[in-house]
């Protein structure tokens, strides 16, 4: 199994020069979106389709993105991810569809090694993250490999997100914590 495989499958990994090749590529891409202006849509769609493993219909994405190989990177149709978003997509991130991500959202699969010795040779270990349908996650969130954020939940500012969060909640804090279930009362109109 090559470096890579056991990256993307969970396995205890070493990054090395194939995957900085990879990373070098993707990096060409993001930062080629990131200098794009909202008029340039079909240029961005090119990069897009070049960068992400899988992208739905009506993506809009803020410039600027940055991510690690964006070939770990699934998103759902009728999704906005706001500026300064950093997808560190060491394995797979699943965005599902109808998604929001506020300015400064981070999605962090890659995980160093705890012991001190390995963490020096630098072995690594990656978690996938989900998040499910209808999930806004606001401003200047964490998340950490190995999360999943269930259906129609809210993630309010500032919080780090290091549990799996149930569907129909709002959760918040450092850990994030549920607040409350999202109840029919929460309608505006």
């Amino acid at each position: 199994m090559t470096e890579w495989e056991k990256s993307k499958s969970g396995k205890p990994h070493v990054y090395n020069d194939e995957m900085e090749k990879m990373h070098k590529e993707a990096k060409k891409l993001y930062q080629e979106y990131n200098k794009t202006t909202d008029e340039d849509e079909v240029r961005r769609e090119e990069i897009l389709s070049k960068l992400l493993k899988k992208k739905g219909k009506n993506v809009w994405i803020e410039p600027t993105l940055h991510c690690e190989f964006g070939s770990n990177i699934t998103i759902g149709n009728d999704v906005f991810i706001n500026c300064n978003c950093i997808l560190m997509d060491n394995t797979e991130i699943v965005i599902g569809n109808n998604v929001l991500l506020g300015p400064n959202v981070c999605l962090y699969t890659a995980n160093h090694a705890f012991d001190p010795v390995e963490r020096a040779n630098a072995i690594c270990i990656n978690k996938p993250i989900y998040i499910g349908n209808r999930v806004w996650l606001s401003g200047d969130i964490k998340v950490v490999g190995g999360v999943k954020i269930g259906d129609d939940s809210i993630i309010g500012a500032g919080s780090v997100v290091i549990h799996d969060i149930p569907s129909g909640v709002i959760a918040a804090g450092n850990p994030c914590r549920v607040i409350r279930e999202i109840t029919e009362n929460d309608k505006l109109m």
